[in-house]
């Protein structure tokens, strides 16, 4: 596809905005020059420029540049604009097709995590249905919305489950709330939750998280498939390319790590 022509001193001016975007704070000019790649002459007429656009704003004390009150604004408007599970979507078919096996959104519904979406790879058996509602202790899927939501929410349905599992030989499954707390920690220190034979004999299933901007859960990708074919390693190409694509999400969605 042809390239369309465009505006080269906007293209090479919006370094500076995003330099100051990833930034943790204000930065000095020479810094903010040297980190958007151009002379701090050149890079002082862009910012005079977008000082008057309130894109920017220079603190008279510090003489540190950082984000104006007009970048602010249009910030806040993206933000307001955007569709976590409508942004997921456009990304299931693609990333399924380079996994190579099923590919589902879930939520947090009201009965716990609910599948909203899934795009099944040609070579799988069906396992998913629109609407399903996964458990907390036994699906990568409820692991991973246990691990990041507030514990109080899921509370009463992993005590439910927990019951149920201590009556029950399930593999890859805890059995005491010890285990349990030792299990949601894993998941947030890998970024990412699994299940082997857990959930359903000989399926493998991965969920990695998507935040909002506030830091929220708001969208699981989950992935699942035979274990005899799935790639069931934590650094294997299955999860990294989930935790690849969820993560992508997390910074279109404007969340930042701390």
């Amino acid at each position: 596809m042809k390239q369309r022509a465009g505006i080269q001193s906007v293209e090479v001016g919006f370094e500076l905005l995003d330099v100051l975007a990833r930034a943790d704070g204000p930065l000095m000019l020479r810094d903010l020059a040297a980190a958007a790649s151009m002379s701090a002459a050149k890079a002082h007429r862009y910012l005079v420029s977008f000082q008057r656009l309130h894109l920017v704003a220079q603190d008279s004390d510090s003489t540190r540049y950082d984000l104006g009150p007009a970048a602010l604004k249009l910030g806040l408007a993206s933000l307001s604009r955007l569709d976590p599970v409508k942004r997921a979507r456009a990304r299931v078919a693609p990333l399924m097709n380079t996994i190579g096996h099923t590919l589902a959104l879930a939520v947090w519904g009201n009965q716990g995590p609910t599948i909203v979406h899934w795009e099944e790879s040609p070579h799988a058996m069906t396992i998913l249905r629109l609407g399903d509602v996964m458990p907390l202790l036994t699906s990568a899927t409820g692991r991973c919305f246990a691990a990041y939501l507030p514990s109080e929410l899921t509370a009463p349905q992993v005590k439910q489950e927990l019951q149920r599992l201590q009556k029950l030989n399930v593999p890859d499954a805890p059995r005491t709330p010890a285990q349990v707390q030792a299990l949601l920690k894993d998941v947030r220190q890998r970024g990412l939750a699994r299940v082997v034979d857990s959930l359903l004999p000989g399926v493998v299933g991965f969920a990695a998280p998507v935040f909002d901007a506030d830091g929220h859960l708001v969208v699981a990708l989950v992935t699942l498939g035979p274990a005899s074919s799935m790639d069931a390693r934590w650094e294997g190409p299955v999860a990294t390319q989930l935790k690849q694509a969820a993560r992508q999400l997390c910074d279109e969605l404007g969340y930042r790590a701390s």
